[in-house]
């Protein structure tokens, strides 16, 4: 596994009603750049996904934003332009996701809604089909994801989840440890993946 030099986050464009999803959001964004690692987000400056963001060029961390043409509008105001940063136009979601997954070294679903779900399904099945095998991390704040882990797991009882060794997410219910995660994932062994044989689910908490 190659050394983690950027993140992708995928969020909300708005803040949700659970407070905790922002202030994990905004934990997040100062642990990257602390660490020194690049920000790669959906380039929108407002919900989560601007609270990341924020907190990264507020560290003193360097951002990507990559965004849609047609979103600009709706997501992003220039006025909120973040020190340290760029924003990156494309000419659709299609563009975007790709960028975003060639720029990133890991990837990272704080609470979001059906975009972020797509968002990180795709990089999931990217990755139970052996296309890459970069650390893909769920962040479990207040269990948002919970649903989704056990629809995994009925998908794998019944027969659907084909090569779930390749496609196994990192669930991470407090937002100070996903970082650290990622980096130690990142450093286990020549696939990325965490050694989980004889394990019956398909998630493993970390």
């Amino acid at each position: 596994m190659s050394k983690i030099r950027s993140i992708c986050v995928y969020c909300g464009s708005s803040d949700g009603i659970n407070s905790t999803n922002k202030d994990a959001a905004i934990i997040l964004g100062r642990a990257i750049a602390a660490a020194g690692i690049r920000l790669v987000y959906g380039g929108g400056s407002r919900g989560i996904m601007g609270a990341v963001a924020r907190a990264a060029a507020e560290g003193g961390g360097k951002v990507t934003g990559i965004i849609p043409e047609f979103l600009i509008q709706h997501e992003w105001h220039k006025n909120q332009h973040l020190e340290n940063s760029e924003i990156i136009l494309t000419k659709d979601m299609h563009q975007r996701k790709h960028m975003m997954f060639e720029k990133s070294d890991a990837f990272v679903a704080l609470p979001g809604g059906i975009g972020t779900l797509e968002e990180l399904v795709e990089v999931l099945t990217w990755s139970q089909l052996g296309r890459h095998n970069k650390p893909i991390a769920i962040a479990n704040i207040d269990n948002f994801w919970s649903p989704l882990m056990t629809l995994f797991n009925h998908m794998q009882d019944e027969g659907f989840f084909h090569s779930a060794a390749l496609a196994r997410p990192l669930i991470i219910d407090r937002a100070e440890d996903i970082l650290p995660t990622i980096l130690t994932e990142a450093g286990l062994n020549d696939v990325g993946r965490i050694n989980t044989e004889g394990d019956a689910g398909i998630i493993e908490r970390m």
